[in-house]
This record gives C-alpha cells, structure tokens and sequence, in this order.
C-alpha cells in the first residue's frame, strides 16, 4: 500500500473569505473564498487523493476501504480535518461542542476542540478568545442583553502565534488573519454573535444561542501548550501541541532533516518554501500549498530544501 498520499482541497465561499488563499498556490473558484478544506473526509466535504493505488477516492472512501492504512487506531471516521482559512473579514463569534453533546443534538457528528497557527496577521490584528464571565448565570445574562464588549475577550495576534482552543471555548478569528487549523472531523459551530451582517440575499445568518449557552464552559480557562523545540542539525521541530485529540508540530527545513515517524499517520502541509520528501529512497518534490498523508507504511522519511512545514496526527 502506498507510503505517501497527496491531496487535493476542497474550497469553500464563506461571508468573511477573500482571495487570499491564492498565496499558496491554489487555483480557487470565484467568489470570497474562506476556507481550503485541505486534508479532509467529511460528509461536508472531502479531499481527493490524486497519487497511487488510490487515486481517485475520496479521503473518507478511501478510509473507509483502509482505515488502518491512515491510522494506527479504527476510528468510526477519520478522526482530524486540516483546514487554512482566509479571514478576509471577522468571523462570528462562536462555540463548538463536545463529543458527547454533539452526538446527542446533532445526529452522531464528533464535538470539536480545534488549534490555530498563524500564518498571517495584518497590524493590530485580533482575534475573540474566551469570555469574561464567572458564573453561568451572569454569561446567560450579558448574551440576552447583548453585552458584547464586556462578555468577548480579545486577543492581537501576529504571525507564528499559536493557540490550542478545547470545544466549549467561546472563539472568532478576527480581520486580516490566515489561520492554518486542525481539528476534530467536525463541522459543527454555534454561533452567538455575527455583526448584524447579511448575505448576498439580504439575510443575516442563523445564530445559535440556546445550544450556545449549553455548550460554553463557565468560567473560561485559557490552555496554554508550551511549545518546544528541537535542534536537529540545522533543522528545528517545534513541538506545538500534545493534547487530548491531536498532536501538533512545526518543520523549519533547513538543507535536510532525517525524521522517524509516529507510527499513526501524519498530515502535513508545506506552508512555505519547497523542496522534496524521500522515502525508501523515492523522492517526491513538494512546494507551499502541498498537503500529503504520510501513511502508516512509512516509518521514516527525509525532507530536503527550505521549507516550513506542519504536521500533525490523531491521538
């Protein structure tokens, strides 16, 4: 079975997208486009694997057919879904929920804890990242009054920023930032708050303040991950995340870097620069905007050139 998938997104118009997303190479449809969908195996949406014995399938047929191809563990469904998404204008302040809620109230589907590197932030960029609320009841209160400004903490980011966001974590990614985002396979979203905007028809978007006010956690804890690095020759591994449903981690390539891999699969996007990835003594030439699957064929793989990457993998 083959070492290496490569994948081609899935493209998403959205409200607050732009055309931002051609920085990476993309050829991306008309319109405002929010979201490169780019490895992914959901209902909503799946990539397609365009190399080897299984190209043609989508990543969610695909394991369907071979789960254990993808991943050392059998999940009911992939488990991550890798998104880089272009927010060319705010997005809804928002929640996701956890496993048990969602399968509950929204047909089987997973809950959502989800992470954010920043791969590009205008000046003064900010994102909303929690809530100032201490009990239940004062969060239920500042929502049905429409305290926004007290309720919604803000954060500036920049670019190499990094935050790891649990479901129930009240979020929104603010204008003029490009998030690389890996998550549970979920598309699932609360929305309590979206500027009064409208479509294109003139309707604004569907809010969601009961299930909103179920899911959020009261108070709000900000998770703080520590990153670490590694040195490995003139390469650097930043290790950004080692939580609950993934595990995150950044490829500064500098000439070459020899990697034993995690026995599950790993997911990866080349987010700039180019080079090639060599396994078994095959080289397959990779450049920004690249997202492969390293299957669980493969043990160990070198990169070569001048590249960042980031990979990550179920846990």
């Amino acid at each position: 079975m083959d070492k290496i998938v490569f994948l081609e997104p899935v493209f998403c118009e959205r409200i607050w997208g732009g055309r931002n997303l051609e920085k990476f190479n993309f050829s991306i449809p008309q319109g405002d486009i929010g979201e490169a969908w780019v490895i992914a195996a959901h209902d909503n949406g799946s990539s397609k694997i365009i190399n080897g014995s299984l190209a043609g399938l989508t990543l969610k047929e695909a394991y369907e057919k071979h789960p254990t191809v993808f991943t050392e563990k059998v999940y009911d469904k992939f488990p991550l879904l890798i998104k880089i998404l272009d927010a060319s204008d705010n997005l809804s302040v928002q929640v996701h929920p956890e496993d048990d809620y969602a399968k509950v109230n929204e047909n089987g589907e997973l809950g959502k804890t989800e992470c954010w590197y920043v791969l590009d932030a205008k000046e003064d960029a900010k994102l909303v990242y929690g809530h100032s609320a201490i009990t239940r009841e004062e969060f239920n209160s500042r929502i049905d009054n429409a305290e926004w400004n007290e309720l919604f903490i803000e954060e500036k980011v920049k670019e190499g920023d990094f935050f790891y966001i649990p479901a129930g974590t009240l979020h929104a990614i603010g204008e003029g930032i490009l998030i690389y985002e890996v998550q549970q396979n979920s598309d699932t979203t609360y929305r309590v708050y979206d500027y009064d905007r409208t479509d294109k028809d003139g309707n604004k978007r569907e809010l969601h303040i009961e299930k909103t006010k179920d899911v959020t956690t009261v108070p709000f804890e900000k998770v703080v991950t520590n990153p670490k690095e590694e040195k490995v020759g003139e390469s650097t591994i930043t290790y950004l995340a080692n939580e609950k449903y993934f595990s995150v981690f950044k490829i500064n390539v500098i000439e070459q870097i020899v990697i034993e891999k995690n026995k599950t699969g790993n997911l990866f996007t080349v987010l700039e620069g180019d080079g090639s990835i060599v396994i078994n003594g095959i080289k397959h030439n990779v450049k920004k905007g690249d997202s492969f699957i390293l299957t669980t064929e493969c043990t160990s793989y070198i990169l070569e050139g001048n590249m960042l990457l980031i990979g990550s993998y179920d846990r």
